[in-house]
């Protein structure tokens, strides 16, 4: 992008009250890398991830890609220490305001993580794209990841299903969109925040974020690569406002129906069990929840905590020794 451009639009964002004490170098002083101070005894989680927007308000877009980008930290019981943006935008054809507006929600979600923002990378691209690079640090010795399942665990699930489906609905200017796009927003712009600080507290083994391959896609990974199965229960499921009426209407994305597709002897779900809630089942979310893998002895305190912070969770299901002449996955009503 072309430098006095980009300087018009950084120079609107609000001062880091993270980087003291974490950068020794960055931005500030026109550098290309960042010197980080690292605590001792702590490992680095290192993730990154962006796409183009799913809601129509720049600086809710900018909230969500940043949580978003954030989550694969927390997903391993980490702490957010410092970010980057990635962004790529049409300089020559795009409003500044709305360059400044995603940047300014996601430096706003970052901070809320308590992570520094330490700089970052734009390129002019005719689509506009935004996320973060993300360096956490976690206990060496303690994080959670997908092989950590083992059988007669229970399965904690947070936020509630359905993005894909409700962007699909405002991408297509469905009625009601505005109010799609709130729904969305306060789902999709929440940190998981706190779903990370219980595994840090609890010290859990497996978890992961629901990101693109849906709750039953990412369950599914844990499952194989911890070579165990699991029994899912889908009426326990929480399930965004009008997310089961637009999938009644036709509005599961493509990229849904592909993950149920793709995954379909790996599953099998009870004739009882409504079709719409598989396809929530395997909706991609963005910027989602969690699957958190817990004792069944640390539920009730897990719950808790989860209840006492404000997120919506709910206890969906159980992992089972796996047969190899059984589905994976079994969904029940």
């Amino acid at each position: 992008m072309a430098p006095g451009d980009l300087e018009q639009v950084l120079k609107s964002l609000p001062s880091d009250k993270w980087a003291a004490g974490r950068l020794l170098t960055g931005s500030s002083d026109n550098e290309d890398a960042a010197v980080l101070v690292v605590p001792s005894g702590k490992a680095i989680v290192q993730t990154v991830d962006f796409f183009t927007p799913i809601v129509n308000d720049p600086y809710k877009f900018g909230q969500i890609a940043a949580a978003n980008s954030l989550s694969d930290v927390y997903a391993m019981g980490g702490e957010p220490w410092c970010a980057m943006n990635i962004v790529c935008f049409p300089g020559k054809s795009g409003r500044l305001d709305v360059l400044e507006g995603i940047l300014r929600g996601g430096a706003d979600k970052t901070a809320e993580a308590g992570a520094a923002l330490a700089g970052g990378h734009s390129v002019e691209d005719s689509e506009v794209k935004f996320g973060l690079s993300v360096t956490g640090l976690v206990d060496p010795h303690s994080f959670a990841r997908n092989r950590g399942l083992t059988p007669g665990l229970c399965l904690i699930a947070t936020k509630a299903l359905g993005t894909g489906i409700l962007a699909t609905a405002i991408k297509g200017e469905w009625e009601g969109a505005d109010e799609l796009e709130e729904i969305l927003f306060q789902s999709a712009g929440r940190l998981n925040k706190y779903p990370g600080q219980l595994i840090a507290r609890l010290k859990l083994k497996a978890a992961t974020d629901i990101t693109g391959f849906g709750l039953g896609g990412h369950l599914l990974e844990m499952l194989e690569a911890s070579g165990v199965a699991a029994l899912l229960h889908a009426g326990a499921v929480n399930i965004l406002p009008q997310a089961l009426d637009l999938a009644d209407q036709g509005l599961v994305p493509a990229g849904s129906v592909a993950n149920r597709q793709h995954r379909q002897a790996d599953f099998a779900a009870d004739p009882q069990v409504d079709p719409l809630l598989v396809d929530l089942i395997f909706d991609a979310q963005t910027s989602g929840g969690m699957i958190l893998a817990v004792p069944p002895a640390l539920v009730a305190e897990a719950m808790s905590f989860l209840l006492d912070k404000g997120e919506i969770a709910a206890v969906i299901g159980e992992t089972l020794p796996y047969a190899a002449d059984a589905p994976r996955l079994r969904i029940m009503p």
